[in-house]
C-alpha cells in the first residue's frame, strides 16, 4: 500500500509540516461535475457526526498566521456571512436527511460534538453569536447544551457578554490564544496585546464557568529564550488551564512573519526543540498528561470530544467559507487562501451565494490514502495506535502496508519497541519529532499536488 522509502526518506529536520488534516487542502483541487450533496451522504453513518462552524474574521491578523481569515468585517459583512451560513446550513441539512428532495426526509442525523473555529469565532457580537448558535441548533438539529461545544477565542474578544451567551448556549470548552505573557515576545510575533489585558480576559473565562479552558503558547519566537518561556508557561499554569496547547513557530509563505523574516537555519530547530522539552518536562511535572506533541490535560480533566489530530474524523459537517467537510470517501470545501485579497474574494463569493448543495473543491479518499489518514490520526496521539483496531478497518496491519516508512521511524528510535506489537507508539523522541514523521506518511499524490499548488 505505502511507498517503500529507504531511511534517507524521513528526514530529522523536525519541524517541517503541523498534520492536523490529511490530505491537506493544498491538495483539494476543483471537483468535476460538482457533486450534489445529498449523493455524497447517501449511505454514510451520520448517527455520531461533529459539526464545525467557520467565522473567518479577526480583529488583527498575528504574523504567524495562514489561517483563513480576514482582518474586519466593514459595512454589516457579518451579518450577510450568517445569512449565507444559514442558508448553508439549510442546504447541508436537506442532503443529509433521507427521503426526496422537497419531500419530508426521515432525519437521521445525530451529532456528537460541535466548534466554532476561525478566524475568532468571538469577533461576533453577542447577539451574533446567539444566532450562530440558532444555526447550529434550529437549522442543523445540534443540541448544544448535550454535546460537547467548542469555542476559540482572543483575548480582545473575551468579552463578559459574549462569554455569557457561550456559557448560556452550552459551550464546554473555551480555547484562548495568548502565545505569550511576555509583552515584547507578542510584539515580535506580530500578536499586538498587553499582559494585562490577557491576565484580565481570562479572568472573565473563569467567571463565566465554561467548564474546561485551553490556553495556545508558542515557542520559537525571535528574542524568546529558555527563561522567558518559562515565565509564559508559569502565568498559564497559574490559572490551572485544563488544557494546554504548545506551538512551535512556523514562518510559512504569504504571512507577516514571512516578510520581515528567514527563519530556516538548524540552530532555530535546535532552539524550538529545546523550548519544546522544557515546555514538556514543566507541564508533566506540574500534573499534566501529554496527549499529542501539542496537547496537554491536566490529570483528571474532562475530556471535550476528540483529541488533537483525531479532531477532524470521518462524519465532519463544515459550515462556512473555510470550513471542510468529511465523508468516509471524499474531503471537500471551498477554495482556500493566505493573502487578505484572495481570502476577501473568497468571502464574498459565500456570501453571494444561493445554492449550497454542491461540493465544489475537494480530494476523494481511496483505499491508500484512508489507511495514510487511521495512521496518522492515530500514531501521533500519545497513546498510539491499536493494532488490532487497524486490521479489522482494513484487514491489512501496518507493517504490511507501510514497512519502509515504520523501518525508518524505527531506526531512528521514535516507536516503542521495534513497533511489531499490539501498540504502535511513539516514543518520546518520536512525539517530539511528530511534524517530521507526519508528513513521511504523506502519498507521493498528495505529495505532488501539495507541490503543484501555487499560494495565493
Amino acid at each position: 500500500m505505502g511507498a517503500r522509502p529507504d531511511q534517507s526518506d524521513v528526514s530529522a529536520r523536525p519541524y517541517q509540516s503541523y498534520v492536523y488534516a490529511y490530505p491537506h487542502k493544498t491538495a483539494y483541487r476543483p471537483l468535476p461535475g460538482r457533486p450534489a450533496l445529498r449523493e455524497l451522504w447517501r449511505g454514510e453513518r451520520k448517527d455520531a457526526l461533529s459539526l464545525y462552524l467557520h467565522i473567518p474574521f479577526c480583529e488583527v491578523r498575528c504574523g504567524f498566521c495562514n489561517l483563513f481569515t480576514r482582518i474586519g468585517a466593514p459595512d454589516g459583512l457579518t451579518g450577510r456571512y450568517l445569512d449565507a451560513l444559514d442558508r448553508q446550513a439549510t442546504a447541508v441539512r436537506d442532503a443529509l436527511d433521507e427521503g426526496e428532495p422537497g419531500a419530508a426526509g426521515t432525519r437521521l442525523a445525530r451529532f456528537a460534538n460541535a466548534a466554532f473555529g476561525g478566524g475568532t469565532p468571538t469577533f461576533l457580537t453577542a447577539g451574533e453569536l446567539s444566532r450562530l448558535c440558532d444555526i447550529a441548533e434550529k437549522r442543523m438539529g445540534a443540541d448544544l447544551r448535550t454535546i460537547p461545544l467548542s469555542v476559540e477565542a482572543s483575548p480582545a474578544t473575551a468579552t463578559a457578554d459574549r462569554l455569557a451567551v457561550l456559557a448560556e448556549r452550552g459551550t464546554t470548552r473555551l480555547s484562548i490564544g495568548v502565545q505569550s505573557f511576555v509583552d515584547e515576545e507578542a510584539r515580535a510575533a506580530v500578536r499586538p496585546q498587553r499582559r494585562a489585558d490577557v491576565e484580565a480576559a481570562l479572568g472573565r473565562i473563569r467567571d463565566a464557568a465554561i467548564p474546561v479552558l485551553n490556553i495556545d503558547l508558542i515557542y520559537g519566537i525571535d528574542g524568546q529564550t529558555p527563561a522567558t518561556w518559562r515565565t509564559s508557561l508559569d502565568a498559564a499554569l497559574a490559572w490551572r488551564p485544563e488544557e494546554l496547547y504548545l506551538y512551535p513557530l512556523y514562518v510559512r509563505p504569504l504571512t507577516g512573519l514571512a516578510r520581515r523574516t528567514a527563519h530556516t537555519d538548524r540552530a532555530w530547530d535546535e532552539q524550538r526543540l529545546a523550548l519544546y522539552r522544557q515546555g514538556r518536562d514543566h507541564l508533566l511535572a506540574h500534573g499534566y498528561e501529554q496527549v499529542s506533541m501539542r496537547m496537554f490535560r491536566r490529570a483528571g480533566a474532562p475530556a471535550q470530544g476528540p483529541d488533537d489530530h483525531a479532531c477532524q474524523t470521518d462524519g465532519m459537517i463544515g459550515l462556512g467559507c473555510g470550513a471542510r467537510s468529511y465523508t468516509s470517501a471524499l474531503h471537500y470545501s471551498f477554495d482556500y487562501a493566505v493573502g487578505m485579497g484572495e481570502i476577501r474574494a473568497i468571502v464574498d463569493d459565500y456570501t453571494a451565494t444561493g445554492d449550497f448543495g454542491r461540493a465544489v473543491h475537494g480530494r476523494s479518499v481511496d483505499g491508500d490514502e484512508a489507511r495514510r489518514r487511521h495512521l496518522l490520526q492515530s500514531v501521533l496521539q500519545a497513546r498510539g495506535m491499536p493494532v488490532a483496531g487497524y486490521r479489522d478497518r482494513f484487514g491489512t496491519g501496518p507493517w504490511d502496508d507501510f514497512p519502509g516508512e515504520l523501518a525508518a521511524f524505527a531506526a531512528r528510535g521514535w516507536l516503542e519497541g521495534d513497533g511489531t506489537g499490539d501498540l504502535l507508539r511513539l516514543t518520546p523522541e518520536g512525539l517530539a519529532h511528530s511534524d517530521a514523521l507526519g508528513p513521511a506518511l504523506f502519498s507521493p499524490a498528495v505529495r505532488a499536488a501539495m507541490a503543484a499548488y501555487a499560494p495565493k
